[in-house]
């Protein structure tokens, strides 16, 4: 076991994910220590956290002149903007970098951390879909893991533990099926905003529950196994799993498959990550529950749906494509989301919109870090100029 405590930077630490790595530091302040933490605008509570945990450096993104006098005022030692975050990520002290910021704003921090040969623990799924080549070629040559944080990619990572790559016959992803995974297409075009934010399983922020509504947080996972596992689109598949019990699946080339299985809690996944290669005992945490099969009584399992929820389909041909096309993908996207969420488009636009900008988009194959970022920001820009032809 661990003789002593692993540092840690947060990126995201006011998120959903942030706040539950911090859960995990709190149960186990004998095996972590948090040194540096970094959020983008909730300034309050990010307070509040640098008070608990005392780390080295603070950094706030704080991307308009109003926040950034907040930050000021409240945390006046606190560093700003994209320097910031690349302060928290490669500072001395740091064994391990939690990547848990949403959006692009990732992408640079990640690629320091890497280059300054610290862990990454990768919750931030934009910056694989987007740079995948640049961040796993940059992790081989540093020789740094990436360990996924996702409960999917956690699940698939935990059951290759040992195996070899040539043996994979499969990568099963499961999917809750959202909120909407028996709705008419009829019905699909009068979802409200407030239905499509009741997901069935897990509490999430909202751009993220909205693309797990559309299922595109399913196509970008599996680009994310695609680079995360190395293996080829046409063995990664994903399969419906309501009960979100069964976080995703391994089969082999002789027909066995392994499992990954749990309540639901993004709790699991963290403590896989920090505590790599040992496991922490769940005893008297507080914050996960045991598994108990009696209780369970059944799991179900059903095809995807691919002609209800085209987003699905959108992603996998984004990553198909290669170049900058996942980039638009995510541009496109994260503008379409927005503007259903404020009530300028129907819950079907999203992904008509994300698709008449892709069929704009002219890729540039192996992008390097400003024109992957520049293709995302197209996209947002394409995807305001059409919005106004459906509004």
């Amino acid at each position: 076991m661990m003789t002593k405590p692993k540092r840690i930077a947060l990126l995201g630490s006011t998120g959903s994910i942030g706040r539950q790595t911090l859960d995990v530091v709190r149960r186990f302040p004998d095996h972590f220590q948090v040194v540096a933490l970094a959020a983008r605008s909730n300034i309050s509570l990010l307070a509040e956290q640098v008070r608990e945990f005392n780390p080295s450096v603070v950094a706030c993104f704080a991307d308009t002149p109003e926040l950034q006098q907040r930050v000021r005022e409240i945390l006046p030692g606190a560093m700003l903007g994209e320097q910031g975050l690349l302060a928290v990520s490669t500072h001395a002290d740091v064994d391990v970098l939690v990547a848990a910021t949403s959006g692009l704003m990732g992408l640079r921090p990640t690629l320091a951390a890497i280059g300054a040969g610290k862990t990454i623990a990768l919750a931030n799924k934009e910056t694989l879909v987007m740079a995948g080549h640049m961040v796993m070629q940059a992790a081989h040559r540093a020789n740094v893991p990436v360990l996924p944080i996702d409960s999917e990619h956690s699940a698939i990572w935990q059951c290759l533990r040992g195996e070899k790559n040539s043996d994979i016959h499969r990568l099963l992803l499961t999917a809750s099926g959202g909120p909407f995974r028996h709705a008419t297409l009829e019905q699909l075009e009068n979802v409200s905003v407030e239905q499509a934010l009741a997901h069935p399983t897990w509490r999430m922020g909202e751009k993220i529950t909205i693309d797990s509504a559309t299922l595109m947080n399913k196509g970008l996972e599996v680009l994310e196994s695609y680079w995360l596992f190395g293996v080829p689109y046409d063995q990664i598949e994903v399969v419906v799993h309501p009960e979100s019990i069964i976080h995703s699946m391994v089969e082999f080339i002789d027909g066995s498959i392994k499992m990954q299985a749990s309540l639901p809690s993004m709790h699991i996944p963290i403590m896989n990550a920090l505590a790599y290669p040992d496991r922490l005992d769940i005893a008297d945490t507080g914050f996960i529950r045991e598994l108990r099969w009696a209780d369970v009584a059944s799991l179900h399992f059903e095809a995807l749906d691919i002609a209800r929820f085209p987003c699905f389909r959108l992603a996998i041909e984004a990553g198909k494509r290669g170049g900058t096309y996942p980039c638009a993908l995510l541009g496109a996207d994260e503008e379409a989301v927005a503007l259903f969420l404020a009530g300028k488009i129907g819950f079907l636009d999203i992904a008509r919109l994300i698709e008449a900008v892709l069929e704009r988009h002219q890729s540039v194959e192996q992008p390097d870090v400003a024109t992957t970022l520049e293709a995302c920001a197209w996209a947002r820009r394409t995807a305001r100029e059409l919005s106004e032809k459906l509004m």
